[in-house]
């Protein structure tokens, strides 16, 4: 999609509903934007923004930075939401003047008599600290419910409270104290600006001298590339996920919690609500954010690119066209809220690889089924079939294009995550949905699926799987745009381009 769009194509995807989430009042002392997005997924869940944008408004948001709406955005994702909005308004201006882009900036903002298909209402003068339990950012409770929890790890960074309003934050909490002898605390600044900055004010060092452990901007343990917690350990994480086996340990239990509440449990050594620390300096805008853009090189004048393929870039697998019959086996059995780290996991083992789609391929559902991999093999593709929300969490393409590389021709699930599902279609993959959920108990691993004269079946509105073991058949909803069944029936995204289709 992203590649498409650069070249000049159209980016397609269904009419969202709008949630329209009224913030009011202000954030106590020692709560954070995270615990803003915290609640919203405990009472909506990891599939509640399914199909949605949430769009932010009300009297609160002239109380939140930029970077404390980038938090609260940033962990839409996590609810599933096609995409959270915030208005561009005088705090977006005054950020963008101290970035030094103010002439970027414009107005922008819902019209009065705007129409929502939902309405939430968080005050924010009434949040308290939460956390997220293992092993689902929607498992949240208070953290005073689980105070005194010992910490062997907190991991303090990553792309969602990473800011330079964050990092000084942790620095005013650290400042003059020492990590706990028990705890190993890793920080990592969200750029090179934040870094250069927290380096030129001190709280760099102040972070240093506490006992902390300073890592790249970065990824990093957010998604096991390193710092994998011990063996059983507790790990309080400000990242936006926390999903099973993530952090690169698979006993390891995994809490999300704000910067406030991870460095105060730093100190203490124990899960700690940080309202009892004590007030810390409030944290402005600053007025100029130096730029650190002297390290891009701009390209040659005449747009010219020599793109390097070592020897561990593997050529792109590519979709065969949904033509005549489609049939294999069912190859898996799976439950609800399959992640994209169970369909194709990102560890520190795999990371080096992720443009080698043969090796990865032996590790695709894994987590789930060691056996999948070569099961898929020896049958020559299939169909997987799968619970509620599969495909949830990171947009990660290799999650289709292993499948792909694997011969899996279908995937049937009671529901699907936006972003998945347009995966697998963009790699020729079929993704339909069950009418009936109770049919995907009637299936077992090795039922031969047949879809009869599939092309055809896909301008409908339903498609018919025959399962030839056991004589019965069951309705699918499919719901192709056009441009969805185009895609299909060439093989995926690439090979409609491939063909000239102008996408």
């Amino acid at each position: 999609d992203v590649a498409v769009a650069m070249g000049g194509g159209a980016y397609r995807m269904a009419m969202p509903k709008v949630c329209r989430v009224v913030l009011t009042g202000a954030l106590p002392a020692m709560v954070s934007a995270k615990d803003v997005i915290l609640e919203i997924l405990r009472r909506l869940s990891v599939k509640g923004g399914v199909g949605k944008v949430m769009e932010y408004s009300g009297d609160g948001l002239s109380t939140l930075t930029v970077p404390e709406r980038a938090t609260i955005a940033n962990m839409g994702a996590e609810l599933g939401a096609t995409t959270s909005v915030f208005p561009s308004d005088d705090v977006t201006r005054q950020f963008l003047q101290a970035q030094g882009r103010g002439g970027d900036w414009t107005a922008l903002e819902a019209d009065p008599d705007a129409l929502y298909d939902e309405e939430l209402t968080v005050d924010l003068s009434a949040l308290l600290p939460l956390v997220a339990l293992p092993d689902s950012p929607d498992a949240v409770v208070p953290v005073a419910t689980r105070a005194g929890l010992p910490v062997d790890q907190v991991c303090i960074g990553s792309c969602t409270n990473s800011s330079f309003a964050d990092m000084m934050k942790v620095a005013a909490i650290l400042e003059g104290s020492t990590v706990n002898e028990r705890v190993s605390l890793t920080i990592s600044p969200g750029s090179r600006q934040v870094l250069t900055m927290l380096a030129a004010n001190g709280a760099l060092a102040a972070m240093v001298a506490a006992g902390a452990r300073i890592l790249e901007s970065g990824c990093g343990p957010c998604i096991g590339m390193g710092q994998a917690p011990a063996t059983g350990a507790v790990s309080l994480r400000t990242f936006n996920r926390n999903f099973h086996g993530r952090s690169g340990t698979v006993s390891a239990g995994i809490y999300l919690v704000s910067p406030e509440t991870a460095a105060v449990s730093a100190i203490s050594g124990v899960l700690t609500d940080p309202r009892g620390f004590g007030a810390i300096p409030q944290i402005p805008t600053p007025d100029w954010f130096p730029p650190k853009d002297n390290m891009v090189v701009q390209p040659d004048k005449d747009g010219a690119t020599e793109v390097v393929r070592g020897p561990n870039i593997k050529p792109f697998p590519k979709g065969k066209p949904v033509a005549g019959d489609v049939r294999g086996p069912l190859l898996i059995k799976l439950g609800d809220n399959i992640t994209t780290d169970d369909i194709m996991p990102s560890t520190a083992k795999l990371l080096p690889y992720r443009s080698n789609i043969p090796y990865l391929a032996d590790f695709c559902l894994v987590p789930c089924d060691p056996g999948f991999p070569a099961r898929a093999k020896g049958a020559g593709g299939g169909v997987i079939a799968a619970g509620a929300n599969y495909g949830q969490g990171s947009s990660r393409e290799h999650a289709a294009l292993a499948p792909l590389y694997l011969g899996v021709r279908a995937v049937v699930a009671v529901s699907f995550a936006r972003i998945h599902r347009a995966n697998l279609i963009n790699n020729g993959i079929l993704p339909l949905t069950f009418v009936n959920p109770a049919d995907l108990d009637a299936l077992t691993v090795g039922d031969e699926l047949v879809i009869e004269d599939a092309a055809a079946q896909l301008d409908k509105r339903t498609v018919t799987l025959q399962n030839k073991t056991t004589g019965k058949s069951f309705v699918t909803a499919a719901g192709f745009t056009e441009f969805e069944a185009e895609m299909l029936k060439a093989g995926g995204l690439i090979n409609l381009i491939g063909g000239g289709k102008n996408a």
